[in-house]
């Protein structure tokens, strides 16, 4: 056989073969090689070394003492030498092996895991190996990806539950209604239109929040920021909505505004103000009021890099306060998911679908902001805040 066809072989071989191996392999080549290097340098030059030495001492190098001298040299040499060696080595492929195994333990610890994820299995997590900053970041990231998964999962599962009860309720009124002309049950009048029409808009209307909180939250919604002022931003959302404000009997009032530079697509966030004082008139009684405030937080709380300077990065603050129905401690943290809502009978009848906030969340998101929710409880109202940072000219 060849010398290229022992080499195919052996890459073969080495090939089926696990990390653990592959690496035990060539610690052991490695540590080999080097200490039978070392052994026969020092076999070939130290008896020269010494040779030389004799002659230098006046012994004559003919002489039966300096044979006899050279040859209990050359022979402790090659016994020590030959000695060490092999104590080296096998200390070295001991070391190597116990270092081995343990990476390809944490190894397959990790392939083990991520099989898991794959097949569905969210909640597995990966413990740290304690080998090194970069094993430990290994199993980091796998555990925030098996969670990301598990919680994008949860999601999609919900809202496919959730899409199917919203779109059931319409579905449902324009069959019966259907159905009941057909059987001549009712007559298709001025009623029957209005019904039909209403689970109609009701179903386009969701199918029109799927596609916008979708493309929000796909980053498909282009923005178009141009400098403007908060104080602006919110005057123009108040005198959009005192009207409906006004016809249900709520006080809708602003207070604190700050007159700020921010640079945001205006439309947008438009739409945010927007959502945020639907949803607190829609959970407010007539008689209530609803209160909105701005503010801006101290320049440590964040930084951005200009150049090759670090500056501080100022935000501006927005909260939506009501005196309404509130909202329990459990639900606060789903408030901005899909679909969600507190109470759902409620949201059905009073027109929401649930998805707004999602909405609001996705385009604070997007420029570069943060949304929350507050309340002290069921009947003490809530706070709906968001802040975004200011990257138009600074104080």
């Amino acid at each position: 056989m060849s010398g290229g066809a022992v080499g195919e072989v052996r890459r073969g071989r080495l090939a089926g073969a696990s990390f653990g191996t592959r690496l035990l392999v060539v610690m052991a080549g490695v540590v080999v090689g080097c200490a039978g290097s070392a052994w026969l340098v020092a076999s070939v030059l130290a008896p020269e070394i010494f040779h030389d030495h004799l002659g230098q001492a006046g012994i004559e190098h003919d002489s039966a003492e300096a044979a006899h001298v050279e040859e209990a040299f050359t022979d402790s040499i090659v016994l020590a030498w030959g000695l060490a060696v092999g104590v080296a080595v096998l200390l070295a492929l001991l070391a190597s092996w116990y270092l081995t195994r343990r990476v390809q333990r944490s190894v397959a610890v990790v392939t083990a895991s991520t099989a898991e994820i794959a097949g569905g299995r969210y909640d597995t997590r990966v413990a740290s190996p304690e080998l090194g900053r970069e094993f430990d970041d290994l199993a980091t990231s796998v555990n925030e990806l098996a969670r990301r998964l598990d919680a994008t999962d949860t999601t999609r599962r919900r809202m496919l539950a959730d899409l199917g009860h919203e779109m059931r309720t319409p579905l449902a009124t324009i069959d019966s209604y259907l159905e009941a002309v057909d059987d001549g049950v009712r007559d298709y009048d001025h009623d029957t239109r209005e019904v039909l029409w209403t689970a109609t808009r009701r179903l386009e209307r969701l199918a029109s929040d799927i596609v916008a909180v979708s493309a929000v939250e796909e980053h498909l919604t282009r923005l178009h920021p141009v400098p403007t002022t908060i104080a602006g931003l919110v005057g123009t959302a108040l005198d959009a909505a005192r009207e409906r404000f006004a016809d249900k009997g709520v006080e809708l009032t602003a207070r604190d505004l700050v007159d700020a530079e921010v640079t945001v697509d205006v439309d947008r966030m438009g739409q945010v103000l927007g959502n945020l004082l639907d949803n607190a008139l829609r959970h407010t009684p007539a008689g209530g009021s609803v209160t909105v405030s701005t503010s801006l937080l101290p320049a440590d709380t964040g930084t951005r890099t200009s150049g090759t300077d670090t500056v501080a990065l100022r935000r501006v603050s927005v909260t939506v306060t009501d005196t309404g129905e509130g909202v329990a401690a459990h639900h606060l943290d789903h408030l901005f998911d899909r679909f969600y809502r507190v109470d759902t009978a409620r949201g059905r009848h009073g027109g929401g679908s649930g998805i707004g906030l999602a909405i609001t969340r996705a385009l604070v998101e997007a420029h570069g902001g943060r949304v929350s929710a507050a309340s002290d409880g069921p009947g003490h109202g809530a706070r709906f805040s968001f802040t975004i940072p200011r990257t138009a000219r600074w104080p």
